[in-house]
């Protein structure tokens, strides 16, 4: 077997925060306010299917709406539009994988996320350094379907048991771990340095 030659990013809550009261907070004044607009937009259960790219950024829009006083749509919308700027970089994760880099390790994406990634990756300070990336939205695909992730090595000739998946969602890593790659819950870039060990990884 192949030892652990390319590292595999999530990007929510690993490279990039995505946390909606975060978000709502920047577009309302007050917590109830908040807690409306998050339940409405971020939490929405329809959110996933703004990932997945079934529906239209204006189609959840209009779901979001209906669960909103007519008072906040303003604030949705807003919310809705530029949620993504409200968006900070986890800094020791970003550090950690140039560190990796640095080291030889080559290293990719593969995130459930809407289309919205267009601006979104750029607010990740190591993404120029990444070999590649597959994002949910694009392909019709999410995790934690092993077939996103055989796409990822497919695309980019990878053998799925060089990589180290790394995700904050259980359900994803048991996803990576079906489709042949070793991987990690992550928690917090501390944590996961001292893990890298566990897989014959070295800085």
């Amino acid at each position: 077997m192949a030892g652990i030659e390319n590292i595999v990013f999530d990007m929510g809550q690993v490279l990039l925060r995505f946390d909606g009261m975060l978000f709502s907070h920047a577009f309302t004044s007050s917590e109830e306010d908040a807690h409306a607009l998050n339940n409405a937009l971020f939490s929405n259960p329809s959110w996933a299917l703004l990932d997945a790219g079934v529906i239209s950024e204006d189609t959840m829009l209009a779901i979001a709406r209906r669960r909103l006083p007519e008072r906040l749509w303003p604030s949705l919308e807003d919310a809705a539009a530029n949620w993504d700027l409200h968006q900070p970089a986890i800094d020791q994760t970003n550090d950690l994988a140039r560190r990796l880099h640095q080291a030889g390790y080559s290293l990719y994406l593969l995130s459930n996320a809407g289309v919205r990634f267009d601006r979104a990756k750029g607010r990740i300070p190591v993404l120029p350094l990444f070999s590649g990336w597959v994002v949910s939205a694009y392909e019709h695909l999410m995790k934690p379907d092993p077939a996103i992730y055989a796409l990822l090595c497919q695309r980019y000739g990878l053998d799925p048991s060089s990589c180290l998946f790394v995700d904050d969602n259980q359900d994803n890593v048991e996803g990576a771990r079906k489709a042949g790659m070793s991987a990690y819950r992550f928690t917090t870039a501390t944590d996961l340095e001292v893990h890298l060990g566990d897989f014959g990884i070295t800085l």
